[in-house]
C-alpha cells in the first residue's frame, strides 16, 4: 500500500526580517530576494515531506501581490500541497506584517515543483499527500489540471 502523509508533516513557516541590503532604490524588497525565499522555504517542505534531498523542478506561478519595506517581517509558509510519483507540488504564501502596527498584507503566493533524489542524484518515490485544509484542498484538486499545462508547455517548447 502506498504510503500518505498529511499535509501537516511538510508544513514549514519562516519568519524574516526586510533589512536594507534587501532592497531597492525605492526601499521595498527586491523581486529576487523574495524569489529565493520562496525556493528555500519550498525545498524543505518538501524534504520535510520526502525525508530526501529535493531539487526544484519548475516554479508554475508567482503572484507579487503588494510590497514589503525595510522593517517589515515577512512570514513564510510552504506546505506540500499534491505528489507525483517522485514529484511534490509546493504551495508557498508570503505574508508582509508591519512592525508597528502588527497589520499583516498578502505579499506573494507561488506554486512550485520539487523532485526527491537519492544519493546517486536520480529521481526517488515519494509518499502522497492529504489535505488538511479547504485551501490545502482545493489546491490538491487543481493539480491535475497544472500538471497538464506543465506538460503542455514542455511539449510546445521542444523541451520533451
Amino acid at each position: 500500500m502506498e504510503q500518505q502523509l498529511s499535509a501537516n508533516i511538510s508544513r514549514t513557516i519562516q519568519t524574516k526580517l526586510v533589512l536594507p541590503p534587501d532592497t531597492n532604490h525605492m526601499g521595498t524588497i527586491f523581486g529576487g530576494t523574495v524569489l529565493s525565499y520562496i525556493d528555500e522555504i519550498a525545498a524543505i517542505a518538501a524534504m520535510k515531506h520526502s525525508k530526501k534531498v529535493v531539487v526544484t523542478a519548475s516554479i508554475d506561478n508567482v503572484n507579487f501581490l503588494s510590497s514589503a519595506k525595510v522593517g517589515d517581517i515577512l512570514i513564510l509558509e510552504g506546505v506540500v500541497i499534491s505528489t507525483g510519483r517522485t514529484s511534490m507540488e509546493v504551495y508557498v504564501k508570503v505574508e508582509c506584517q508591519n512592525l508597528e502596527t502588527g497589520n499583516r498584507t498578502l505579499n506573494t503566493t507561488s506554486i512550485l515543483t520539487m523532485v526527491a533524489i537519492d544519493q546517486n542524484g536520480k529521481p526517488f518515490p515519494v509518499p502522497s499527500v492529504i489535505p488538511e485544509t479547504e485551501e490545502e484542498e482545493a489546491l490538491f484538486k487543481g493539480a491535475p489540471l497544472r500538471k497538464e499545462r506543465r506538460l503542455l508547455y514542455k511539449n510546445v517548447n521542444g523541451m520533451v
